[in-house]
Formats: C-alpha cells, sequence, structure tokens
C-alpha cells in the first residue's frame, strides 16, 4: 500500500527524514509517533505528494510517485481521507454540506451524493446533526464530521494528523473506537499522535520517528521519549 526505500527529505539542509525504508500494507492500523520535529509531518507530506524527497522512491498502491506529474496528483489524493486535529471544516456550511462537498468535488452525482452522505453521517453517529453548522457541534462532533467527511469517497487509506489532539478522554475514546471500525472494515489507518495511553492500550503496530530516522517499528507500547512533552495519559475502555 505504502512503501518508502531510501527516502530522504532535507529543509535547506535540515534533515526532514533521511534514508528511510518502511512498508505499510493494506487493511493495517499504524501509530506514527516521535517528538515534535522527528519527521512524522515529513512523512505524511511525502505521502501526499505535498512535498517531494531528495532521493529514493515512495509507492503507493505500487505506483511509484516521486515523479508523478502534477496533474495526476489529485487522482492520488482522492484515494487518501485526511483527517486533521483542528477538523478544518467549512463554516459556513452544515454539516450535510461540508460532507458533501467532498464528493461535489470529484464530480460525483447528485443522486450520489443524496445516497451516500447520510450513510456515512449514520456511520459516524451524527445523521442526527445533518443541518447544524460546526459551530453548533461540540469539538467530538466535528471531529466525526471531519471523518465523515474523510471517508466519504471510500478511500483506501485514512491518515489521521493527531485526531484526538484537541478531544477530553472520553470523546478521544470515541473517536478511536470509530477509527478503529472503519480499520476493521478493510481501510488502511496511519494516525500521528503523541498519546501515549492511546497506543499503548490499542496494541497496533508503532513505527516511531526521531531525527528522521525510523527508530522502532514493531506492535506494542508507545515507549515515549523524554522529549516528547506533548503525550496524554488518557483513561477509558478499550474497544475490542
Amino acid at each position: 500500500m505504502i512503501e518508502f526505500s531510501n527516502v530522504t527529505k532535507t529543509y535547506n539542509g535540515n534533515i526532514g527524514i533521511e534514508n528511510v525504508s518502511v512498508a505499510i500494507e493494506q487493511g493495517e492500523f499504524v501509530f506514527l509517533v516521535g517528538p515534535s520535529g522527528a519527521g512524522k509531518s515529513t512523512f505524511i507530506k511525502l505521502i501526499i505528494k505535498e512535498i517531494n524527497p531528495e532521493s529514493g522512491s515512495i509507492k503507493i498502491k505500487g505506483r511509484e510517485i516521486t515523479n508523478m506529474p502534477n496533474r495526476e496528483i489529485p487522482n492520488l489524493r482522492r484515494n487518501i481521507g485526511m483527517v486533521f486535529q483542528d477538523f478544518r471544516l467549512l463554516p459556513r456550511k452544515t454539516v450535510y454540506e461540508n460532507v458533501a462537498f467532498a464528493m461535489e468535488v470529484v464530480h460525483k452525482t447528485g443522486r450520489s451524493i443524496k445516497r451516500h452522505v447520510p450513510q456515512a453521517l449514520e456511520l459516524v453517529g451524527i445523521r442526527d446533526k445533518a443541518d447544524r453548522y460546526p459551530d453548533e457541534l461540540s469539538a467530538g462532533e466535528q471531529q466525526r464530521v471531519a471523518i465523515a467527511r474523510a471517508i466519504i469517497n471510500n478511500p483506501r487509506m485514512l491518515i489521521a494528523d493527531e485526531p484526538t489532539g484537541n478531544l477530553d478522554p472520553e470523546t478521544a475514546w470515541e473517536i478511536m473506537s470509530l477509527l478503529n471500525e472503519i480499520n476493521r472494515k478493510g481501510t488502511t489507518i496511519v494516525m500521528v499522535t503523541h498519546s501515549k495511553d492511546i497506543v499503548d492500550r490499542m496494541g497496533k503496530r508503532v513505527i516511531a520517528i526521531d531525527n528522521g530516522h525510523i527508530v522502532r517499528d514493531d506492535v506494542g507500547a508507545y515507549s515515549a521519549g523524554p522529549d516528547d512533552e506533548q503525550q496524554t495519559e488518557y483513561t477509558g475502555g478499550l474497544m475490542d
């Protein structure tokens, strides 16, 4: 699904990532962890081709993307859903319109939109909020809208960048349960997080990055370093 081979990206001589090789298979749930500035954002930006490496190979679904023409980048990104810490909803559009907009930009028909948007809202548990505006929702509800928008076009991959960072512990676990269910349906999930407790309790694959290098890649606990000041001790029940 995602394959990095000896990938290096620098910024004015400073290392973003260096000589990174890693593969993430279809259907995996992977946590990407590490201190601030370690290279996590660089890793994500390379996947969605927001930036290009200086050297190495990046393949998405078996296709080399490092030399992909700009005109083909939108097609690449249609297979990748994005969820952010700050939700990034359109404030003047309702919940329904925010999710529908993601279908409109890829030229889905009105009939398809009317059929699929309610289904996505039902999946994330906010169908009854379809006519509300973002500022009328709680943070957890806004994140559910963001997830519905990210999955509405059935992407094979979902990248979640600190999706629980602005949420209280109980709501964070609700969002993790939702992401876990989406993963069970076959969507590959790569989640950037500083939350030690979530990583420890979920028991998924953990890729740790530090100073631009992968320093750990296995299934287990976060094992946060002393520089990671943003880790959060969450409590709550763990989903199956």
